[in-house]
């Protein structure tokens, strides 16, 4: 069972967390809810982009955890839950808490395991599969025929700095099949979403090259 933390407003996030009883508030069922943390009972919740919680919110989640039980909103009694949390965040969790922004000991509870997944920079190999990957999925979308890069728009899709990761990766892949005239995805075919070419991250290669000069002078 998943929660997009970042996605239920302040003002949901507890009753669709935690559930509530029939007139807890205005608006509520009249069978009320059990929320998504009873509905993983014996499984697990997801809880994506943690960091988004309120963190009078993360109090109440912390107690949950520590005693295995849960207080609906409205209810009278604690209700025993047995779940596994996993939870992500797209921001570096020990620098919230230093922020105020997150609380160490609910980062403490949680971090049994820290699954680090590194930025796209960091995995050049991945690229050209991702890529064909998407040009594949859109091509079909869109009902095109089959679409490939060439081999320079490989190269300048391997050596782009894609800041935002997967994501623009995939929409730029999107874009290059689109604007694609026949089967063969050009370099000027790969465009940032305001019409600029993508460029190559110049300053990696640079510093690149300066490395191998390095090493080859050794």
């Amino acid at each position: 069972v998943s929660v997009n933390c970042a996605s239920v407003p302040e003002t949901l996030i507890e009753s669709e967390l935690f559930g509530y009883e029939e007139g807890a508030f205005t608006g509520a069922r009249k069978k009320g809810s059990i929320g998504k943390i009873l509905q993983a009972n014996g499984g697990t919740l997801l809880l994506d982009e943690i960091s988004e919680m309120d963190i009078r919110l993360q109090a109440k989640l912390l107690r949950a955890i520590q005693e295995r039980e849960i207080d609906r909103v409205g209810g009278s009694k604690p209700v025993p839950v047995n779940i596994r949390i996993i939870a992500t965040s797209n921001r570096i969790l020990q620098e919230a808490v230093i922020r105020g922004e997150f609380r160490k000991d609910l980062l403490y509870r949680l971090n049994v395991m820290n699954l680090h997944i590194p930025p796209l920079r960091e995995r050049p190999r991945d690229l050209a599969s991702l890529a064909d990957y998407f040009v594949n999925k859109y091509a079909i979308a869109n009902g095109l025929s089959h679409r490939r890069l060439s081999d320079a728009a490989s190269e300048r899709v391997q050596s782009a700095a894609w800041l935002g990761n997967v994501r623009e990766l995939e929409n730029a892949m999107h874009r290059a099949v689109i604007l694609a005239r026949g089967e063969e995805i050009s370099v000027g075919d790969l465009r940032t979403p305001d019409g600029r070419p993508v460029q190559a991250n110049t300053l990696d290669a640079t510093a690149e090259r300066a490395v191998n000069a390095a090493e080859a002078a050794i």
